[in-house]
C-alpha cells in the first residue's frame, strides 16, 4: 500500500479511538451499504483476528454499523449507531470467528432484506484505509478511494473491450481494472477505477451492452 500523504497514515477526520479499528471498520460497513443501495432489514457482521479480540473496546462494532447506516467517519452519531439501528428497525447480528485470515483486521458484512442479499469481506489496512477482498464471492482488491465502476456480466469474449469502448468514447481514463469470475462461462465481476465520476448516461450506455446484468458506481469521498 502506497500512501500519498501523512494524512493517509494519521487517518481521516473521524470519531475515535482508532483509525484502523474505528474509521476503517466504518468504511467497510459503508462500502457494503453503498453496494446494497438502501438501509437493510438485517445486518450480519463477523469480526476476525484483531477485530474479533478488540472490536468492543475500539468501537469496531458501532463503527461498522455506522457505516451500514451510511454515516461518515466524522459523524458524531457513530457511537450511538447500535441504538439508532434498533430504533430504525434494522436488525443487527454481531459475531466473532477464530478462523485465521490473511489480515488481522478483517470483517465480513452481510446485508439483506426481502429483495436481495449482498456480502463483502473487507480489511482495514491502517490510517482509515481499507481494501475489499470479496464481493458476493468474487475476489477483488479495491479501496474505493477513486470512483469505481462495478459491472456484473456474463463471462464471455469481448466484454472488457465493450465496456472500455464506452469509457473511451466519453474520454474517461481508467486507473485500474480487475475481473473476477466464479467459473469459466459463468457470471463475472468487472471493477474499473476511473479518474472521473462516471455519469448516469455513461452507466446507462454500459448497461445496454448485451450480456451485462448490472452496473453500479461506488466511491468513498469522506
Amino acid at each position: 500500500m502506497k500512501y500519498k500523504s501523512v494524512f493517509d497514515i494519521i487517518g481521516p477526520i473521524m470519531v475515535g479511538p482508532s483509525s484502523s479499528h474505528t474509521a476503517g471498520a466504518a468504511r467497510i460497513g459503508r462500502v457494503a451499504r453503498r453496494l446494497f443501495g438502501r438501509k437493510p432489514a438485517l445486518a450480519q457482521v463477523t469480526f476476525y483476528g484483531s477485530f474479533a479480540k478488540t472490536y468492543q473496546g475500539h468501537g469496531s462494532d458501532v463503527a461498522t454499523i455506522a457505516g451500514i447506516l451510511d454515516f461518515e467517519t466524522s459523524d458524531l452519531r457513530l457511537k450511538d449507531s447500535l441504538n439508532i439501528a434498533q430504533n430504525e428497525g434494522m436488525e443487527v447480528i454481531l459475531n466473532t470467528s477464530d478462523v485465521l485470515t490473511e489480515h488481522p483486521n478483517t470483517a465480513r458484512v452481510r446485508l439483506s432484506d426481502e429483495k436481495e442479499t449482498i456480502e463483502i469481506v473487507g480489511v482495514s489496512i491502517g490510517g482509515g484505509k481499507i481494501e475489499v477482498l470479496e464481493i458476493n464471492g468474487f475476489t477483488c482488491q479495491l479501496g474505493f478511494d477513486s470512483p469505481t465502476l462495478l459491472v456484473l456480466h456474463e463471462d464471455r469474449f469481448g466484454m472488457i473491450a465493450a465496456v472500455a469502448k464506452v469509457l473511451t468514447q466519453h474520454r474517461i481514463n481508467v486507473g485500474l481494472m480487475e475481473v473476477s469470475r466464479h467459473d469459466r462461462g459463468s457470471r463475472a465481476l468487472m471493477a474499473v477505477e476511473t479518474d472521473a465520476v462516471v455519469s448516469p448516461q455513461v452507466m446507462e450506455e454500459i448497461r445496454k451492452i448485451p450480456y451485462i446484468f448490472d452496473v453500479s458506481l461506488l466511491a468513498l469521498a469522506d
